[in-house]
């Protein structure tokens, strides 16, 4: 088993456009340890929901997926997404919710098995806006 992560910045997503996921496949089961989300405005505060995703949507930008514990571990086979672009994915439950004021993050982690997705096509966990999206910094650190 593996321990990768992934982050970028994000552009401001909407409440029907996440501004990051992580999606697993039906040969892959990730278990996310950690998720964390920063907000980069020095003005506006934002609210940000952890959801579960159930279908693809039209993600941004694919992100590198790299190994925790060097380049000894094989590839990962979830994919993290930058902020979506055109067509949200079927939002489900909402696990946690957080409002960030300026400048302020928060750090979500997930003891025992982790907080796992299924191995189903296109099932994964969203970063997405309860209100007006803001630009966030944000990683995924899982297990695989």
């Amino acid at each position: 088993m593996g321990r990768y992560a992934a982050s970028a910045t994000s552009t401001a997503g909407s409440s029907t456009l996440p501004i990051a996921a992580l999606v697993g496949s039906t040969s892959c089961r990730p278990k996310i340890i950690e998720i964390g989300c920063s907000n980069t405005s020095s003005t506006t505060a934002v609210s940000i929901a952890v959801r579960r995703i159930t279908t693809a949507g039209t993600p941004g930008t694919g992100l590198t997926e790299s190994p925790e514990a060097g380049t000894n571990d094989v590839a990962a086979i979830a994919t993290a997404f930058n902020t979506y672009s055109s067509t949200g994915p079927t939002l489900s439950d909402e696990l946690r919710r957080a409002t960030l004021g300026p400048l302020a993050g928060i750090v979500w982690t997930f003891s025992g098995e982790g907080l796992v997705i299924p191995t189903t096509a296109n099932a994964g966990v969203a970063l997405i806006p309860t209100g007006t999206g803001q630009a966030c910094d944000f990683w995924f650190v899982w297990d695989e």
